[in-house]
């Protein structure tokens, strides 16, 4: 660790030692080099709080790799929102006007904790223990709208992961800076699932 101690639990103690004896020493010119001329990522990814979603693990990340957003269901609202966290749109308008990042990626997955709730939301009303969760579930209500009735309920929740990731595709295009950097040709956009159990990827048809 440094010279003054600190308070964690022990196990992250142990797990920063072990890096910083491992991972740190081969890279660590290579992290110099970034703390001293700064970042240039190939990718800005938004994706979930999930603790089983390891975005760095999937795609083999680098330090410098990825500028990486996390929400809860990684949702980005529409652009028109105004009773929103704006964080979220703070990050996308850094990596797309400062950063200049020329891929974009909206990853959701299997088995999402944020889209259960935000679907019980929408079927059985909010949930009032939670004040801040049901205000930023609130913004599943178009991808819900699109959700096949006809479905049995896991499906139901299944295509609303999935139609989650293509709205705020839709919602990311309603940013001027972003219509006109894909426009050029200079900003490439995904929407990917990730499958919690089996490792997979799969790319949506946006």
């Amino acid at each position: 660790m440094t010279n003054k101690k600190i308070l964690l639990p022990r196990f992250l103690i142990k797990r920063y030692n072990s890096w910083k004896s491992t991972s740190y020493l081969r890279n660590q010119s290579k992290i110099q080099k970034l703390a001293k001329s700064g970042q240039k990522p190939k990718a800005m990814i938004v994706s979930c709080c999930d603790s089983r979603l390891n975005v760095e693990s999937i795609f083999g990340a680098k330090e410098g790799d990825f500028f990486i957003h996390r929400n809860i269901a990684n949702i980005i609202p529409s652009y028109k929102s105004l009773k929103t966290d704006h964080s979220t749109f703070a990050a996308i308008e850094y990596a797309v006007k400062v950063l200049k990042v020329p891929n974009f990626i909206v990853l959701g997955h299997t088995n999402c904790g944020g889209i259960k709730t935000g679907y019980s939301h929408y079927l059985k009303g909010p949930n009032k223990n939670y004040k801040f969760i049901n205000s930023w579930l609130a913004n599943l209500s178009a991808a819900y709208k699109n959700v096949p009735k006809t479905l049995s309920v896991k499906n139901q929740i299944n295509f609303l992961e999935e139609e989650n990731v293509r709205v705020s595709v839709y919602n990311l295009l309603e940013f001027p800076i972003v219509k006109k950097m894909v426009k050029n040709k200079k900003l490439s956009i995904y929407g990917l699932i990730y499958n919690i159990s089996s490792g997979d990827i799969k790319s949506l048809k946006i």
